[in-house]
C-alpha cells in the first residue's frame, strides 16, 4: 500500500509505532517522509534519529527528550508537533501551549516542520466541534513554531477547504470507508476477503450447529465450513448476522463464529454446486467493510484494522516493490493447491486481496 501510495505522489506518511516505521521506510522512496504519531518513548530517541523516522512531539516531556538528543548529537533534529484541540487525546494541552507561547528556546535544536492536530467529530459535518477545534487550531498555531499545518483527517477532507491547511491525512478512506455518516460513500471499495470451504454437510432438521448448538434449521439443511475465524479476525458478533456469497447467491452465517471456522447455510444452493476447496466470498461487492461493521455492531475501521495475519495477501496495482510482485502470483497459486517451485508453505485458507 505504501507504494502504490508513493507512486501516486504521496510523500509523508504516518504511522503508529516505530517498528511500523522501519517496516515500511524499504517500500519507499528516499524523499518520503515516515512519522510515528505517538511520538518517542523515554530512550528510544537515538533509534528515531539513527533511522531518519520523524518523531511527533505530543507534550512537553518528548519536545525535551527531542531537544536533549539534539544538543548530544550536535545537529538539529526534525519533528512535527501536534496540539490537542479536543480529543483528550495526544497532543499539547492549553497548559503546556500557554508554556511555550513566548519561548523561542523551548524547540532549540528541533526543526519543526508540521504542526498538526486531530478532528474527533468530522464524520458529523454539521457538528460544531468541527468548527470549534479549528479555531483552537489556529490559536495553537499562533504559539509554535511557524511550519505547515495539518488537521483533517479521512472525514475531514471532506469539511471543505478551511480544514485543509497545507497537508490532508486520508487513513480509512483509502480502503474504502465511508467517511461522512449517512452520506453516499465517494470512495470505492478496494479490499476483497476470501475464505475456503473446507467441509460441506447435509445436516437434519433441528441439528444443532456450532458452540451451544446456538443455530437450528427449521429443515433439513447443507451446512458448508469455511475456514476463517474470530483468530483472522472475523468477529463473533457475526455469527448470525452477516452473509458470505458464492457466485450470486448470498450464504448466511449460521451458529456462533469458532476461532478458525464459520458455518455458512448453502440450503439454497444446488447439491453439488459448492464442494471442499470453493472460495466464497465475505467482503467485497456483497459487502463492504461499513456494511459489515454496522452487522457486528461496530465501524467498518475495526472489520479491517482487525484481518490477522493468516491471511494470503493479493496487492494489486502499481507502486509496489519487486518483492510483492515476485509474491503476488504465490498466493494464488498456493490458494489453488498447486505446488509452487521453492515454496514448501502449507497453502493457506485464506485471500485478503486489496
Amino acid at each position: 500500500v505504501g507504494g502504490a501510495l508513493a507512486a501516486a505522489g504521496a510523500r509523508q506518511f504516518f504511522v503508529a509505532h516505530l517498528d511500523e516505521a522501519l517496516a515500511l521506510q524499504p517500500h519507499l522512496p528516499a524523499d518520503a517522509t515516515v512519522s510515528v504519531l505517538h511520538g518517542p518513548t523515554p530512550g528510544s530517541e537515538p533509534e528515531f534519529a539513527a533511522r531518519g523516522v520523524r518523531p511527533v512531539l505530543n507534550s512537553r516531556a518528548q519536545i525535551d527528550g527531542w531537544r536533549r538528543l539534539a544538543r548530544r548529537l550536535g545537529r538539529e533534529l526534525p519533528a512535527a508537533v501536534q496540539a490537542d484541540t479536543g480529543m483528550a487525546r495526544l497532543g499539547l494541552d492549553e497548559a503546556e501551549l500557554r508554556a511555550l507561547d513566548g519561548r523561542p528556546d523551548a524547540f532549540d535544536g528541533v526543526r519543526v516542520e508540521l504542526v498538526m492536530s486531530h478532528l474527533a467529530c468530522a464524520e458529523d459535518p454539521a457538528n460544531p466541534a468541527n468548527a470549534a477545534q479549528r479555531e483552537r487550531f489556529a490559536a495553537a498555531r499562533r504559539r509554535l513554531p511557524r511550519a505547515p499545518a495539518s488537521l483533517a483527517n479521512s472525514s475531514g477532507i471532506f469539511l471543505g477547504s478551511a480544514y485543509h491547511f497545507d497537508l490532508v491525512r486520508p487513513g480509512a478512506a483509502l480502503y474504502g470507508i465511508a467517511p461522512v455518516a449517512g452520506a453516499a460513500n465517494p470512495m470505492q471499495p478496494v479490499v476483497r476477503l476470501q475464505g475456503r470451504v473446507i467441509q460441506v454437510r447435509e445436516i437434519a432438521a433441528h441439528t444443532p450447529v456450532g458452540y451451544g448448538g446456538a443455530w437450528r434449521s427449521p429443515q433439513p439443511a447443507r451446512i458448508a465450513t469455511v475456514s476463517v475465524g474470530y483468530a483472522d479476525g472475523w468477529l463473533r458478533a457475526l455469527g448470525g448476522r452477516a452473509s458470505v456469497s458464492f457466485g450470486a447467491a448470498l450464504l448466511p452465517i449460521v451458529g456462533r463464529v469458532s476461532m478458525d471456522t464459520i458455518t455458512v447455510d448453502a440450503s439454497t444452493l444446488c447439491a453439488d454446486a459448492i464442494a471442499p476447496g470453493d472460495l466464497v466470498e465475505l467482503l467485497g461487492a456483497h459487502a463492504g467493510a461499513d456494511r459489515v461493521g454496522a452487522q457486528a455492531g461496530t465501524i467498518g475501521y475495526e472489520i479491517l484494522t482487525s484481518l490477522g495475519a493468516r491471511y494470503a495477501r493479493v496487492y494489486r496495482g502499481a507502486g509496489r516493490p519487486a518483492s510483492a510482485d515476485r509474491a503476488e502470483a504465490a498466493p494464488q497459486e498456493r490458494l489453488s493447491g498447486r505446488p509452487i517451485a521453492g515454496d514448501a508453505r502449507t497453502p493457506r485458507p485464506q485471500a485478503l486481496e486489496a
